[in-house]
């Protein structure tokens, strides 16, 4: 197994720095505009290599905000929510995003959460870079890896902004005093930076199999990154070309047989349920994985993965059998029972599956494609108490006369659920640490066959549907899916497979936005029954510029999106 308490016994030391970074800001003042009286300069704040190290580790804990953040439901938003493939479960009707019309407006609380986030981390990246190359440094190898993680972190960061809003101020060094007059650059600007700091990370970061400990980054996650910026431009054949890289160049595969730590768990044919088994993700036996959110529960300052608080049916919510008895009884805690259980991770019910999701692109190979099996979603549901003639039964709602909450039925209470976010059985007895729908799984930033789904994508663009075809099969085949042939290759096929595949790890909005697809799919998949198509508009493909950024940036102009003027 690689190493993992390496870069989380770092995170734990560098988190004075990444506060003392964060200070900089106060919570309520523009991130670009603010500029604190006790400002950390890059010559006071890295003095050294060990710095250094402190501040590029302190980025993949920001960073980590993306993939983990409950309150925020950054993580949601970015791969379901308000997309096709899911819609608030809690409260359909008035939940995050459920109504694009209202949730996503110039004053709204999210397009602003976001950028402030995002041009945060940019902040932080060219703060560490800045600390980077105004140090002596004996070993050029060593200076050039950190350079290369901080580029990644800056570019990364880049690559949600221009995707969700499009033109954005273009900042590449630390800000040192007060400013106000920020102007957006062109989307082509944007773009070519992030190849920049991507090429640069490609050729510096180490190899798979020599970065320093699991979770830090190697060149084949920016080489896949790298595709996903050609392909922003329809620049196919680059794209197809970094994409091939990570396929050929790095001993990456698609794990086609069982492995890890429950080989034999729900028969001998599933690899892709190994792939989401807890403390599978960073074996060295696991070729797939190309950069891995690391979560460590007995680390300080570790992280947590709210997969099953969010991904997850609240299905002991649903309250009593038919014969009035409570559905389910739950743990048993100081010899009585709790009322609820953490087997499967006290979920809530945000991100509901739509239909599309859980059941449209599934129908043509029910029974075959593993990743529908019910060992990686979850669809029945049983009763949980010896006291009721329906304990052991599969919960039924036609079993009952009537219910009061026939609407949290189906979207809060029992839906199906994707295992790929849960650690079933795996959690503290402890209370106080256990539960509360948050588990210590790491996390898939980028998978391999994601790459594969890429450079699929860039083949269609090259008109070459056939090699299109093999790439979607290679990813296919691993889970005993039909093969489909040239023909059957259209962006929406590609949109359908990487839904299949990685629905919970891909940040959908942002595929659909760089796609232009977001608001016809929205509108034709999204059947949230408190509000079907969730009221997007047609110029909502992108986010709008924050009013507060407007308004603080008194020196300049920034142009607001169409639409939202």
């Amino acid at each position: 197994m690689k190493k993992k308490n390496s870069i989380q016994k770092y995170i734990s030391g560098s988190i004075a720095l990444v506060l003392l970074l964060l200070g900089m800001y106060s919570c309520n003042e523009d991130v670009l505009d603010e500029t604190p009286l006790d400002f950390i300069s890059t010559t006071n704040a890295f003095n050294s290599p060990d710095d250094v190290e402190m501040g590029v580790v302190g980025l993949y804990s920001l960073g980590r905000d993306w993939y983990s953040a409950i309150n925020e439901k950054y993580m949601f938003v970015f791969t379901a929510l308000g997309t096709d493939l899911a819609y608030f479960g809690e409260d359909p009707a008035g939940g995050y995003m459920s109504n694009w019309d209202t949730d996503i407006t110039p004053t709204s609380d999210l397009p602003e959460r976001f950028w402030t986030k995002a041009f945060d981390l940019v902040y932080q990246s060219n703060t560490v870079i800045a600390g980077i190359e105004n140090l002596e440094w004996n070993n050029e190898e060593k200076k050039n890896m950190y350079l290369a993680e901080a580029l990644f972190f800056r570019a990364f960061n880049y690559r949600i902004l221009v995707t969700l809003y499009g033109d954005v101020p273009l900042v590449i060094e630390p800000i040192a005093t007060p400013k106000t007059d920020f102007v957006r650059a062109p989307k082509a600007d944007i773009y070519k930076l992030m190849e920049e700091d991507f090429a640069f990370a490609a050729d510096k970061l180490p190899v798979n199999g020599q970065e320093a400990a699991a979770g830090r980054l190697t060149q084949g996650a920016a080489w896949h990154m790298l595709s996903e910026t050609y392909l922003a431009q329809n620049k196919y054949q680059l794209a197809v070309d970094a994409a091939t890289h990570v396929i050929n160049d790095y001993g990456y595969d698609l794990m086609r047989e069982r492995f890890g730590s429950q080989p034999n768990l729900f028969g001998s044919e599933n690899v892709y349920f190994d792939l989401f088994t807890k403390e599978n993700h960073n074996l060295g036996s696991n070729k797939e994985a190309i950069w891995v959110i690391q979560n460590d529960p007995d680390v300080t300052g570790g992280g947590f993965y709210a997969g099953e608080r969010g991904y997850g049916c609240a299905y002991y919510r649903m309250g009593n059998t038919p014969d009035g008895y409570k559905a389910f009884l739950g743990d048993i805690n100081n010899g009585s029972y709790t009322g609820y259980s953490d087997t499967l991770g006290r979920p809530v019910g945000w991100s509901r599956p739509t239909n599309y999701t859980a059941y449209n692109i599934w129908k043509s190979d029910w029974d075959n494609d593993y990743r529908n099996a019910e060992a990686c979603i979850k669809r029945h549901f049983y009763f949980n108490n010896p006291n009721s003639a329906y304990d052991g039964m599969e919960i039924d709602w036609s079993l009952y006369e009537s219910r009061s909450s026939v609407f949290k039925d189906t979207t809060q209470y029992i839906y199906p659920y994707f295992m790929k976010a849960a650690a079933p059985n795996d959690h503290y007895t402890d209370l106080s640490r256990a539960g509360g729908g948050v588990n210590h799984k790491d996390v898939y930033a980028i998978r391999l066959a994601e790459t594969y789904l890429l450079r699929a994508e860039a083949y269609l663009g090259l008109k070459q549907p056939g090699k299109a075809a093999d790439d979607i099969n290679e990813v296919r085949k691993r889970s005993n899916a039909t093969p489909i042939s040239a023909g059957d290759v259209t962006i929406d096929y590609i949109l359908d497979e990487r839904a299949r595949e990685l629905y919970t790890e891909e940040w959908r909005m942002l595929t659909l936005m760089r796609l232009g697809k977001l608001v016809e799919r929205v509108s034709a998949y999204n059947n949230n029954p408190g509000n079907p198509g969730l009221s997007i508009q047609d110029y909502q493909n992108l986010w709008p510029i924050p009013q507060t950024e407007i308004d603080l940036n008194t020196g300049g102009v920034l142009e607001q999106n169409p639409g939202y003027e």
